[in-house]
């Protein structure tokens, strides 16, 4: 690996924001970021400029995303249908199938450049679920991963009502991350029952809010997710 090495990742918390703007956000550094990793292929290692990385907080407007691996049929609303739920569609360049996202749910998008880290996707994935497990237990809620499948699920182990809390969904070139994940803190539940969620019918979704019976502070919930992952990838968060 030769390249300068940077673990300091540039937080930004954007607030609501339309997905859209959001979206073309993140391909802008996700440009910016591979542009350099390029330029540096022709330069001698002394000469090499390090890479930066990002990782943007936000909330979105009621969205569906359709990733490139996922069937259209699993969006169970028409446009009018989506009109009435003022919603919005977008098939986009990430992995993974249809989700949703909205207000009361914190959206992450972690932009990193990998090489400044770990070059393995799944060490990568493990460690965004990683996060919010670990979040999750400090409001005593017991989650963990069920095998085959990516995201934050309930009940993981017996797996008699095993549902949903946080969906994953990434792109990754040339070892540079874009897109991410959605924890459902307080989200609108009802939404998801127009899609299938990420192409799975027989599972159930559900929030920090449903599990604990009351409304969650965000910000609160936003500060424990930032410091895992800090923690866990050794970043230094400016």
């Amino acid at each position: 690996m030769n390249q300068v090495i940077n673990k300091k990742v540039k937080f930004l918390d954007l607030g609501p924001k339309d997905y859209k703007e959001t979206w073309d956000l993140q391909e802008e550094i996700f440009g910016r970021i591979v542009e350099i990793k390029i330029q540096n292929r022709n330069l001698d290692p002394k000469d090499q400029l390090a890479t930066e990385n990002y990782l943007l907080f936000v909330e979105h407007p009621h969205v569906y995303t359709l990733g490139k691996s996922g069937e259209l049929s699993h969006l169970l609303l028409d446009e009018e249908g989506l009109a009435k739920k003022n919603a919005t569609f977008y098939k986009i360049n990430r992995g993974g199938d249809i989700t949703y996202h909205g207000p009361g749910q914190l959206v992450g998008y972690p932009i990193l450049d990998l090489e400044n880290f770990f070059t393995d996707i799944h060490k990568y994935l493990r460690i965004l679920e990683e996060a919010i497990i670990l979040s999750l237990a400090e409001y005593g809620i017991e989650a963990g991963r069920i095998e085959g499948l990516t995201g934050v699920w309930l009940d993981h182990i017996a797996q008699k009502n095993p549902r949903k809390i946080c969906a994953m969904g990434v792109k990754s070139s040339r070892w540079v991350t874009m897109h991410g994940f959605a924890f459902n803190i307080n989200s609108n539940l009802e939404y998801f029952n127009n899609i299938v969620p990420c192409g799975i019918s027989d599972k159930a979704v559900t929030s920090m809010h449903l599990e604990l019976g009351r409304h969650v502070d965000e910000s609160e919930v936003k500060e424990k997710v930032k410091r895992h992952i800090a923690d866990l990838f050794e970043m230094e968060l400016i």
